[in-house]
């Protein structure tokens, strides 16, 4: 690697501490961070205490201990920071990109770790003691990058207030069921100024009633994944998905790639029909539904978009929802998201947040790099 690129991105890491600098109050504190962040970017096999301060060549862990737990700073204002450095590079005015809600679990032993939990977790695929964090990720075609997190604390969690107040977990943290943390994390996004084409979920997020009203109350444009059990009025009748789906005539179906895969083109039949009354900001209802091309197994999508959207065009951005299962695998396996052994409600919080900062710093020196390769490829076009 050439010198003068090692030094650019120097540079750049150096600006990227300075603006987020105002988040830590003391010097030593914002050194700590630095280190910190520098650590997850390196190349340390576990990303945990001990071997983030060996990396850093330091005797013993207690400094980034310090920055992790004791120390007086404010995760969420770094996380408000971190939205804006996500914006600056991705969003344009001709592509606002789309944001995305999901969850990921991170797997633990005991029973400390604040919010852990015998709870589904699709780390696992199945029900594990476990960690889950409701996360918010921006993509467009600049790239895409984690911009929002909250933990999940079970309900069991929330009704023992001893358990809580050992874990740090503050007073007026109550319970929220994952589709609420989500509005809550869509309503700040929104407030910071992003407009995104389309908001995508699964159906934990598109069969909640409330999650779907609060969109449209934004007159967001949304496309989200129900199950099979859900119901709209089809006339003076409520009618199953599944059952709209099977009375679709075959001239519905059209067969199109919407992604790209591990083993090539992600390429399904969709269909889609229009129902009920339009938004109160006029937006048309539509369900979409997706055909396996070798199973012929469905998934369906209650999707809200303005006037004259296709069935296509609602096809590609169902198909987009994928981008942040890309962001966890990349953060966990880039900035160590899920490396950590903290138990605290702080630590949590405050590690995930400085993973999600390491991991926009490398999709902000991915973009240097491509960037002036694409306007190289552009010149040389007749």
């Amino acid at each position: 690697m050439e010198a003068v690129q090692v030094r650019r991105w120097e540079d750049q890491f150096e600006q990227t501490m300075e603006r987020v600098g105002g988040c830590f109050p003391r010097r030593d504190l914002r050194r700590q961070a630095e280190g910190y962040v520098r650590g997850l970017l390196g190349p340390v096999e576990r990303k945990n205490g001990w071997q983030l301060a060996e990396h850093l060549g330091r005797e013993k862990p207690y400094g980034i201990q310090r920055l992790l737990g004791r120390a007086s700073w404010d995760a969420d204002a770094l996380r408000d920071e971190l939205t804006r450095y996500a914006v600056d590079p991705l969003v344009t005015d001709g592509d606002p990109g789309v944001l995305i809600v999901d969850e990921t679990g991170f797997l633990k032993k005991g029973n400390k770790s604040v919010g852990v939990h015998r709870q589904y977790s699709g780390t696992a695929g199945r029900i594990e003691n476990s960690q889950v964090g409701v996360f918010l990720a921006l993509s467009t075609s600049r790239g895409r990058a984690l911009i929002d997190r909250a933990l999940y604390l079970p309900a069991a969690w929330c009704e023992d207030r001893a358990r809580c107040d050992e874990a740090g977990v503050p007073d007026d943290v109550a319970f929220a069921t994952k589709p609420q943390l989500a509005v809550k994390r869509l309503g700040r996004a929104f407030e910071a100024g992003l407009r995104p084409s389309f908001v995508l979920a699964d159906s934990v997020y598109g069969s909640d009633s409330k999650f779907r009203r609060f969109l449209e109350t934004r007159h967001q444009a949304f496309v989200v994944a129900v199950t099979s059990q859900q119901r709209f009025w089809i006339g003076f009748e409520q009618r199953r998905v599944d059952a709209i789906a099977a009375d679709l005539p075959d001239k519905s179906w059209f067969r199109m790639s919407v992604a790209e895969g591990t083993r090539g083109p992600r390429t399904y039949d969709w269909a889609s029909v229009r129902f009920g009354f339009p938004t109160d900001s006029g937006m048309d209802r539509h369900l979409l539904v997706r055909r396996h091309t070798d199973t012929g197994e469905l998934a369906y999508f209650l999707c809200a978009a303005p006037s004259g959207t296709s069935a296509r065009d609602l096809a590609v951005a169902a198909g987009q929802r994928w981008a942040i299962e890309c962001c966890f695998e990349s953060t966990k396996q880039e900035t160590g998201l899920d490396e950590y052994e903290v138990r605290s409600w702080n630590g949590w919080h405050r590690h995930v947040t400085l993973s999600l900062l390491a991991m926009m710093f490398l999709t902000a020196v991915r973009l240097t790099v491509t960037e002036p390769k694409r306007r190289r490829s552009k010149s040389r076009r007749p």
